[in-house]
């Protein structure tokens, strides 16, 4: 059976032979480990069950001093966080949509080498990222705090952004339909550690109505929706799941209970995470993690769950814990197998 099918069984809430995975990593770790392993395909490589397509080196354009330029004009200073960055300034300066000017959403900057990357991993889900898709395109442009104070102070302005954006994310997944994909994703963070940024009478007034639609979209063309969404919004997975979602990505186990949910949504949702970041990845020892990942991929082989860090691996983790998460998964039976290197002593990679 190929991953392809693997990742449609769990997400049909069947019970897999195996719990697949797939994962990802800052700029450090990456490097680190593709210098490790000696390969310049790091998802090829770990055999990643879903593989991302769309957009292109040129959806960031270089303008020199750490600082680069998305298509939207958004300025991303990278002086620090190299892998995002931190928004600098304000593209909508004012609430007013007349400054509004969203890039042509059938540009083919946001649908490269889609056939030519399935055909090199024809094996693998397919699914077409949208990110920084509703809420975060939003304060990306006009700055969170602008934001948030629209929301009280000009929520016809909230309203009429908010739509703009989901009509030019829907206009993408229409053209990316075109292609063999098997999935949407929509990054999209509404929590923080405690709750959700704006609430839950404010996410139903601003997000929900608009989800609706882009899922909606989605599920025209027969493909399952995924998001990812950071912080504690667990109290939205009924809502979300009436609204057509199929997969929810990072689930933190350090703001929500995983085990239980898992448990709990199996067969109506499932999820992509689940593996400590905050914690057991950068502090805990190679056999915590190991425990950790065992764990959870015995949960996961019942059905509704994809293995996996619950964000990208960030550089204040020990090449060792890295390994010992992608062995526990390698070391299923039936899944997916590969010759892994020895790993090296501290400090030498």
């Amino acid at each position: 059976m190929i991953k392809r099918e693997v990742v449609k069984m769990v997400l049909e809430g069947k019970k897999p032979p195996y719990a697949p995975w797939s994962y990802s990593f800052t700029k450090e770790p990456r490097e680190m480990l593709g210098k490790y392993f000696g390969t310049n395909d790091l998802p090829g490589y770990l055999n990643n069950h879903v593989l991302s397509l769309g957009e292109a080196p040129g959806f960031f354009k270089d303008i020199g001093n750490d600082r680069v330029q998305d298509v939207y004009g958004v300025i991303w200073d990278r002086s620090k966080d190299k892998d995002i960055g931190n928004v600098e300034g304000c593209v909508l300066a004012e609430p007013d949509m007349g400054l509004l000017n969203l890039p042509d959403p059938l540009h083919p900057i946001f649908f490269s080498r889609i056939e030519e990357r399935i055909a090199q991993r024809a094996d693998c889900f397919r699914v077409y990222p949208i990110g920084f898709s509703l809420y975060e395109r939003a304060w990306t442009l006009r700055g969170m705090e602008n934001l948030m104070m629209d929301m009280i102070d000009e929520p016809e302005f909230v309203h009429q952004l908010l739509d703009a954006i989901a009509d030019h994310n829907i206009a993408r997944v229409h053209e990316a339909a075109k292609y063999d994909i098997d999935a949407v994703y929509f990054g999209d963070d509404w929590g923080q550690q405690h709750g959700l940024i704006m609430g839950p009478a404010r996410w139903r007034e601003f997000i929900q109505p608009r989800i609706k639609r882009m899922y909606d979209a989605v599920h025209s063309h027969g493909k399952y929706v995924f998001i990812h969404s950071c912080g504690d919004v667990d109290e939205l997975f009924d809502e979300l799941v009436a609204n057509g979602l199929n997969c929810f990505n990072p689930f933190q186990p350090e703001v929500m209970d995983v085990k239980a949910l898992m448990k709990q949504y199996r067969g109506r949702l499932s999820f992509h995470g689940g593996l400590s970041v905050q914690k057991t990845l950068p502090f805990g020892t190679p056999e915590e993690v190991r425990k950790e990942s065992r764990e959870l991929l015995k949960i996961g082989r019942e059905g509704s769950y994809i293995f996996s860090p619950s964000h990208a691996v960030e550089g204040d983790t020990p090449i060792e814990n890295i390994l010992a998460f992608i062995e526990e998964a390698e070391a299923q039976p039936g899944a997916p197998q590969r010759v892994l290197a020895a790993v090296p002593a501290r400090g030498a990679v």
